[in-house]
């Protein structure tokens, strides 16, 4: 059996290939979407009860910081502001029918992507990833559990 530390290396050496397959899907749709500006748009279509301090949170960032990203998104016509109707003092934030569009859109560019990496990889060896990757989101789920707000983003 490989030491931890190796496992660990060379898992986190696929990770600039597979962040290379994300960002060409990325930037395959115009005007391309900054990554900040999806993660934003990937936790508010997860979680519907997201306001301005919840986001900032799962950002871990300052409500400014969130404020101003959202600013962008609501003037591209991806995000809406609405009052929350339990405390009309909060604000929810929701992607708009053309936000749920670009991230489903992005989903399929990426799974197409992966899909063309795969083809090269033999059907056991596909197998093999697919069994590893489960473990792998397996363990991470356990290790992020204490994460109750339910804002797990990566």
């Amino acid at each position: 059996m490989e030491r931890l530390t190796d496992v660990a290396a060379a898992v986190e050496s696929t990770v600039e290939p597979l962040l290379g397959v994300f960002e060409s899907a990325r930037l395959a749709h115009s005007p391309a979407v900054p990554p900040a500006q999806l993660r934003v748009l990937t936790i508010i279509t997860r979680n519907d009860d997201t306001n301005m301090n919840r986001l900032a949170e799962a950002l871990d960032v300052v409500p400014s910081s969130a404020s101003r990203l959202c600013d962008r998104l609501e003037a591209t016509g991806l995000l809406r502001r609405v009052p929350d109707p339990r405390d009309r003092r909060e604000v929810r934030l929701l992607p708009t029918p053309a936000a749920r569009r670009l991230l489903e859109e992005l989903r399929e560019r990426r799974t197409a992507a992966i899909a063309d990496v795969m083809e090269r990889m033999s059907p056991a060896r596909r197998a093999d990833l697919v069994r590893a990757l489960a473990a792998f989101d397996d363990a991470a789920t356990a290790v992020s559990a204490g994460d109750s707000d339910g804002l797990r983003t990566a």
